[in-house]
This record gives structure tokens, C-alpha cells and sequence, in this order.
């Protein structure tokens, strides 16, 4: 588990170790959507809310859908926010947590206007604009693009991340500076470098990447490594 950043914000990005889930989800699952016991993934989350000093259910999770729908929170949930891939909220003290297993996590916040952001960017959600949504409602709550802090999470890295050509294309289109060539020659596709260009043309330039990639690193899961897995979780929280 690393954190990032200093400050009232703090990043969480979790790995698959330290939790009570067994086989392929051995063993700190956090999706509840993967097959894993429920009982195991309750355990789990349980635990990440300890670790962030909040109650379990002051931490917001989507119903993620490859979309680009950004909810707005200002409360407890109760459960998770349907068919949504973005929250943003100016309250301190809710934790937005995306889960992941090969697409990117976007983490943002701005300090000074007090508000945060939470994205899940794959393929679709990014070719579809999830992250200029994210901004765009974040400025709606008083942040600037120029203050807005971005944290790029655990993703598959270009030189694992094949696509047939046609698709690799497409995401390039969409996302200038995405496309790239794997270790075995192939097309590739780097969401991470291509959202980097996106957020500076924005106007959002303090991007940090976390540098692990999902299909290599086996401390993470990796839904095109292993097929049938878990969720590791990227959160951000603005502390009371």
C-alpha cells in the first residue's frame, strides 16, 4: 500500500496484499463485483477504512460502468453510486475510492478550493473524455485547473498493453500521445501518457505517475494477466 502526497489530502493506492480473501483473489480484494465471498470483501474494505481513519461508510464506491458519468457526493452513500466512473465532492472526511485491475485510476484534488475527485479511466472511459469530465466538475465546485494536483495510479504500461491495430489507433485519435509499441513489437497503448497530454492541455500540469505497471508488477491485480481476479483500490481523501 503507498500513499501520496502531503498535507490534508492523502492518495491510498492499495495492493493485493495484507487481506483475508484466498485464490485468485488471495488476498486483499476490494471489488465485490469479482466473485470473491462477500463476507472476505466486506473484511477487506473494513480494513481500508480503518487504515484511512474513516468509517467504512464514509467511503464512496462506484457501480463502474466504462463510462464517463461523474456523480457529485455530499453524504454517505449507503452503497455503492450506480452506473457511474467519476466522483467529485467539497466535503472533508468522504474517502472516493475507484477499483482497478489494468485501467487507470485519476486522483485529483485541489487544495486551496477543497475539493477532491476520483476517475476511472480505461479504454472506453478515457477515448469517451472521462477525465476532462472530472476536471470540468470540479471546476464547477470552485477548483482551478491550475491548482488541480492529478495522481495517475498503477495502470497497464504501453509495453504490455497490446491492441489490435485498428484499436490502437482509434484510442490515439482520441488521446493524442497514447500510442506506443509493446516489448514484442506490437501496437500498444499508454493511457497514462496520453491522459498526462490531455490534463496539460487542460490546463492541469502537476501530473505525478505512479510508474507500476499491472500486468507486470504479480503484487498487483491485473485483470489481463490472470483473467478471473481482484480489485486493488486508489482513494482520496481531504482530512477534516
Amino acid at each position: 500500500m503507498a500513499t501520496h502526497g502531503p498535507g490534508r489530502v492523502r492518495r491510498i493506492v492499495t495492493t493485493r496484499r495484507g487481506g483475508v480473501s484466498t485464490g485468485d483473489f488471495d488476498s486483499f480484494n476490494l471489488g465485490d463485483h469479482v466473485g470473491d465471498a462477500p463476507t472476505a470483501v466486506a473484511s477487506n474494505r473494513a480494513r481500508l477504512a480503518r487504515i484511512l481513519g474513516v468509517p467504512t461508510s464514509d467511503v464512496v464506491w462506484m457501480d463502474q460502468v466504462h463510462g464517463t458519468r461523474i456523480a457529485r457526493v455530499t453524504r454517505q452513500t449507503g452503497g455503492a453510486v450506480p452506473a457511474t466512473d467519476g466522483l467529485v465532492t467539497d466535503r472533508p472526511g468522504l474517502a472516493l475510492a475507484v477499483l482497478t485491475a489494468d485501467c487507470v485510476p485519476v486522483l485529483a484534488a485541489d487544495e486551496q478550493a477543497g475539493v477532491i475527485g476520483a476517475a476511472h479511466a480505461g479504454r472506453k472511459g478515457a477515448v469517451g473524455g472521462i477525465v476532462p469530465s472530472l476536471i470540468g466538475a470540479m471546476t464547477s465546485l470552485g477548483a482551478r485547473p491550475e491548482r488541480i494536483s492529478v495522481l495517475l495510479g498503477p495502470a497497464a504500461a504501453g509495453q504490455h498493453y497490446e491492441l489490435p491495430d485498428d484499436l490502437a489507433h482509434e484510442v490515439e485519435a482520441a488521446l493524442p500521445g497514447s500510442l506506443t509499441r509493446t516489448v514484442a513489437g506490437t501496437a500498444g497503448v499508454d493511457l497514462r501518457a496520453g491522459l498526462a497530454r490531455q490534463l496539460a492541455g487542460l490546463g492541469v500540469v502537476r501530473v505525478d505517475t505512479d510508474p507500476r505497471c499491472t500486468i507486470a508488477d504479480d503484487s498487483l491485480f491485473s485483470y489481463r494477466r490472470q483473467g478471473r481476479t481482484g480489485r486493488q483500490a486508489s482513494v482520496i481523501l481531504r482530512q477534516l
